[in-house]
């Protein structure tokens, strides 16, 4: 059996690093492990308010079914900390870029750090439609995706609100776990064309008009009251959220969010490595890629955190050979040795 050596580390925030994770999910913490075993100093600052803290589970990831999520992360923060990384608790208000190319990242609380790198996986916010009732049972008995929460509702009554441009494809992925799916139009004009043929296909109720509240009995989903006064009985209710991502402090270094493709949100671009335009800031997650589940988001937070890695690697053997090559001097040899000296206090040499 490979046995982990633990470090013991302090989580108070030093002041220097090569990295800086923000975001302490599936994908920060993974970019992180990556980061750490291969000997870089690391932070992960963890404002602490993960997406998928309403729900019960973590659905869909190998080993870990249904493990509840607050657990996920905290064994996740114990394989990062015994590598010698530090996670901290804080909010990054900003990051600008400094004269010697690193960055410098404000926390809201006014603690301060320098980064050679940054790896941005704050995740989003899901902004969901404002019907009374709603946002109090979200993630419970009001979900949104068939794979995270589908089989937890299987063959109960569903009540699918449409809340934009996917709203008939959820509600036929939910046909596949129930024969009893309802689709509400809400806001919006009810299908037609194409997509009332597969509705009807499907065996989909229309419901058509505004949903004015959420109704419960005791502490369970009982229906939707609906504006004209019906009530219609419903035991869940999937809706999907328009997701924005969390990145606005990312305003000042030239990144801005982007109207997602498909009309689901915002998210910040980045290429299949999580490398964004600006040179030393990759991106991991929902943060760039909006319907990336645990799994997802954690191998982007790994395949991220390796680039990473890599780049700092090109980038400390150019200054070493550039170092070869200048003339000898006793301040050369004190800048290499002062070099050496930091990378072995970093690491706990």
């Amino acid at each position: 059996m490979i046995r982990v050596e633990v470090i013991a580390v302090s989580d108070e925030l030093g002041s220097d690093y090569d990295v800086v994770v923000v975001g302490g999910g599936a994908a920060g913490l993974n970019g992180a492990l990556m980061l750490a075993r291969m000997r870089r100093s690391v932070a992960v600052i963890d404002a602490g308010a993960p997406r998928n803290a309403p729900a019960e589970g973590v659905h869909g990831l190998l080993a870990r079914e249904g493990m509840a999520p607050q657990e996920l992360l905290e064994l996740g923060r114990a394989e990062v900390r015994g590598y010698g990384a530090h996670v901290v608790s804080g909010e990054v208000g900003s990051a600008a870029r400094r004269e010697d190319g690193a960055f410098a990242v404000a926390l809201s609380d006014g603690r301060r750090v320098r980064a050679r790198r940054l790896l941005v996986a704050a995740g989003l916010v899901d902004e969901l439609p404002e019907i009374p009732g709603l946002r109090e049972r979200w993630g419970r008995d009001v979900v949104h995706c068939p794979y995270c929460h589908g089989w937890e509702v299987r063959d109960r009554a569903i009540g699918v609100v449409a809340n934009g441009p996917m709203s008939v494809h959820q509600a036929l992925m939910f046909r596949q776990l129930s024969a009893n799916v309802a689709h509400f139009t809400h806001t919006t004009t009810a299908p037609s064309g194409e997509e009332a043929e597969q509705l009807a296909a499907r065996g989909i109720r229309v419901v058509e008009g505004e949903v004015a509240a959420l109704e419960t009995a005791g502490d369970r989903l009982a229906g939707l009251r609906m504006a004209d006064g019906r009530l219609v009985a419903r035991e869940v209710l999937a809706v999907a959220s328009r997701m924005r991502a969390r990145a606005g402090f990312l305003a000042e270094l030239g990144l801005h969010p982007v109207e997602h493709p498909g009309g689901m949100g915002e998210y910040i671009p980045a290429d299949t490595a999580g490398r964004t335009d600006v040179p030393g800031v990759w991106l991991a997650g929902n943060v760039t890629d909006l319907v990336a589940q645990v799994g997802a988001a954690a191998a982007a937070g790994a395949w991220a955190g390796a680039q990473i890695n890599g780049d700092l690697t090109a980038e400390d053997t150019r200054r070493a050979v550039e170092a070869l090559h200048e003339p000898f001097s006793g301040a050369s040899e004190a800048r290499l040795s002062e070099a050496a000296v930091a990378a072995e206090h970093r690491h706990g040499l």
